[in-house]
């Protein structure tokens, strides 16, 4: 399938996955400051942003969605990139390791990482916010709503301008893969059976509101695992010179 995705910068290739319900632009804050020292490919998962959905019937698993990333790597001639992923973006990127299609993992606040599938949820937020459009529309014009919509994700919604509030949240309500992936990642976790060999380094926001911190049993031999103040679950907005940093230091060679 044909992933929307954007290219920039030179050097070692790193890949950049969003969360449930994201897209690429997450990823935007942090771009400009690797983008001199790293070749960075930040594609839309499948149903999320400008790419279409898996094919009907097809699960939307966390190793579903990382096979169209891996299919567009070596579509532009790149063998084994660093891969960055945010909660359900790192479950894909583990997904990928496991393949041995990665040179390295970065999991911020990863998905799937929990001692017992999630279950499903009590609550369709998705449908809830798309027949409260007009309330949402509203509430976005002004600081208090993006920082009451945008809080669960984010530790610092006041960080983030009022287009680009706009934008993640139309991303989330319009994503027509949001409830196939949703209900896949509630249904599993993360199952590595030793067959992730490469350097895995997981940290955690410790202001995440949305995950809570994973389980030991769960991470691959030898990952570290590290939480960092002040991050939420997406922290591109509340550190990105911080989370900027940490895909340097992961990916170098």
């Amino acid at each position: 399938m044909d992933l929307n995705y954007e290219r920039s910068g030179s050097g070692t290739p790193v890949v950049l996955l969003h969360g449930l319900g994201g897209y690429g632009g997450l990823w935007e804050p942090v771009v400009d400051r690797i983008g001199g020292r790293r070749d960075v490919i930040v594609p839309d998962l499948p149903g999320f942003g400008g790419s279409p959905p898996l094919e009907d019937g097809r699960p939307a698993t966390a190793a579903d969605l990382a096979e169209p990333v891996a299919a567009l790597c070596a579509e532009l001639g790149i063998e084994r990139p660093h891969v960055t992923g945010n909660s359900l973006g790192a479950w894909a990127a583990l997904e990928m390791a496991k393949r041995g299609q990665v040179a390295s993992v970065l999991g911020i606040s990863p998905a799937g990482l929990w001692r017992e599938p999630l279950g499903p949820r009590n609550v369709d937020s998705q449908g809830l916010g798309r027949r409260l459009r007009p309330l949402v529309s509203m509430l976005l014009r002004s600081e208090g709503g993006r920082e009451r919509l945008l809080r669960t994700t984010m530790a610092r919604p006041d960080l983030v301008p009022p287009a680009d509030a706009r934008d993640v949240v139309m991303n989330y309500l319009g994503a027509p893969g949001y409830a196939a992936a949703a209900e896949a990642m509630r249904a599993g976790a993360f199952e590595h059976d030793g067959m992730v060999d490469v350097p895995v380094t997981l940290v955690w926001g410790e202001e995440d509101r949305l995950v809570g911190r994973p389980s030991r049993t769960r991470m691959p031999p030898g990952a570290s695992f590290s939480s960092v103040p002040g991050w939420g679950h997406t922290p591109t907005w509340d550190d990105p010179e911080g989370v900027a940093n940490l895909i340097l230091e992961t990916s170098a060679e």
